[in-house]
């Protein structure tokens, strides 16, 4: 096939004079840190690109970009490879690696911090509490800030900070031409609009830049535990008291195993039922009255209150969703915790094969409710709720099979409950167009006309995508 010796001559030609005019590393299946560098947080996904590039500059991004525009291949964009779809990574196609844009800057002064798109919370965190500040992001201290920051990012500080995407002042971003902008509220704030919620699908985001809070360095952590056989009775406190916390308080509903940890009973550790993990960023006299008036209502099988570091806090949960092990997720939002979708939810816990898969509840209110609707692109309703997310974690292939039919199967029965609002995109491994349609609800025709604006070709299509207008 002289055709095809043909185009592999040019295209391997053209990968030399890239990589003489770059920074970066290019990486490719003959490297020999070829698989290392290819994997990503899910093992589930194992996909073997043509070229993954190693930027290190957004000059090296948009030569990128470019490159595989001219060649055909099909770009994915990586920043901490979390992705619980995959779509960091591409089967014969190129990705854009962000892995060593990752320096971050803290000015405490004027409480604002810049972090590449390649960098960690861990790495921003460490970075804001030296001050005894912080942004306002994820649960899981490995994510990529770039990535949880696009599609919204929520985690322990929503309630006193609203989300990650609540908190960009301004991004760097580089555009499907190679351009490379700035946007922010007075600089291209159409642009800036549609990242604050609308995931990758504008460019790559090279540098983000945030407000920020005081928060820590010592924070206030509790944790109740209860067996199966009392769900619905924890699951109805919550409902009641959750809402009426100040801001500074913030509880996780968990639907789980309890963990092996120090704190936990030998008799009780890895045994199913409902945790509420108190997190407490005021005195430590609010946080102890806020457990004690849980536990009162229904005295708990495990109670536990400590300080912690604000850092300890944010890797609470990385080793139950440490790199290598089998993902699937699927989330939903609730307006409320009624009893019929307490019914679904009590019924659908205890059928869970992984000892680590799990019923996530955040709560949604306060700071994250005092945004307003159309400010940002974000694609949720800004009404006192719950984030669900039902997660699929599994050391197995095998018991991955079981536990994403449980997923797909309770994330159905919940449906009927969640008023039709849509899901949070950052915590679903599919891409339902139905879904991402219900989320961005009136926001998806002013998001395709700026798509078409700066992605007309829609380079950047591994995305809960929205295709140019």
């Amino acid at each position: 096939f002289p055709e095809v010796a043909a185009m592999t001559h040019t295209l391997n030609v053209d990968i030399e004079a890239l990589r003489s005019g770059m920074r970066g590393q290019i990486v490719g299946p003959d490297s020999a840190d070829y698989d290392q560098v290819r994997a990503v947080w899910n093992a589930d996904i194992d996909r073997q690109p043509a070229l993954i590039i190693l930027c290190e500059s957004p000059f090296d991004v948009g030569r990128g970009l470019r490159f595989a525009q001219a060649h055909g291949l099909e770009v994915a964009v990586r920043g901490g490879g979390h992705s619980p779809g995959g779509d960091c990574t591409v089967d014969g196609g190129l990705v854009i690696d962000l892995r060593r844009m990752n320096r971050i800057s803290v000015d405490p002064v004027a409480k604002r911090a810049r972090a590449g798109g390649g960098a960690l919370l861990a790495d921003l965190d460490a970075a804001t509490q030296a001050h005894g500040l912080a942004v306002p992001s994820g649960m899981i201290s490995h994510t990529g800030v770039g990535g949880l920051t696009l599609g919204g990012g929520m985690g322990w500080l929503t309630r006193l900070g609203g989300l990650s995407s609540d908190n960009l002042v301004s991004a760097e971003v580089v555009t499907a031409d190679g351009s490379v902008l700035r946007a922010s509220a007075t600089q291209r704030a159409d642009l800036f609009w549609a990242i604050r919620g609308g995931g990758g699908n504008f460019g790559v985001v090279t540098e983000v830049e945030f407000r920020l809070h005081e928060v820590g360095p010592m924070v206030h952590f509790g944790f109740l535990f209860w067996g199966l056989d009392r769900g619905a009775e924890v699951l109805r406190i919550a409902r009641e008291l959750i809402p009426t916390l100040p801001r500074t308080l913030n509880v996780l509903i968990g639907g789980l195993n309890a963990p092996s940890a120090p704190f936990i009973p030998e008799q009780h550790q890895g045994q199913p039922g409902y945790a509420l993990l108190i997190a407490g960023f005021g005195s430590e006299q609010e946080h102890a009255a806020a457990v004690a008036a849980l536990s009162a209502e229904l005295p708990p099988t495990v109670e536990f209150a400590t300080p912690m570091p604000f850092v300890a806090l944010q890797q609470l949960v990385d080793e139950a969703n440490k790199w290598g092990q089998y993902n699937y997720l699927r989330s939903a939002y609730l307006a409320e915790l009624t009893d019929e979708a307490i019914e679904v939810i009590t019924e659908r816990v205890p059928q869970r094969s992984s000892p680590l898969s799990e019923m996530l509840f955040y709560r949604l209110d306060e700071a994250y409710c005092e945004v307003g609707e159309d400010d940002t692109a974000f694609g949720g309703r800004r009404a006192p709720g719950y984030t669900v997310f039902l997660i699929g974690v599994c050391p197995t292939p095998e018991l991955l099979s079981a536990d994403r039919a449980w997923v797909r199967d309770s994330w159905q029965a919940l449906l009927p409950h969640t008023e039709g609002i849509g899901s949070y995109l950052n915590g679903m491994s599919e891409y339902l167009e139905d879904r991402v349609l219900a989320a961005y609800g009136a926001k998806y025709p002013r998001l395709a006309q700026i798509k078409a604006r700066y992605d007309p070709g829609n380079v950047f299509h591994r995305n809960p995508n929205i295709k140019p207008g």
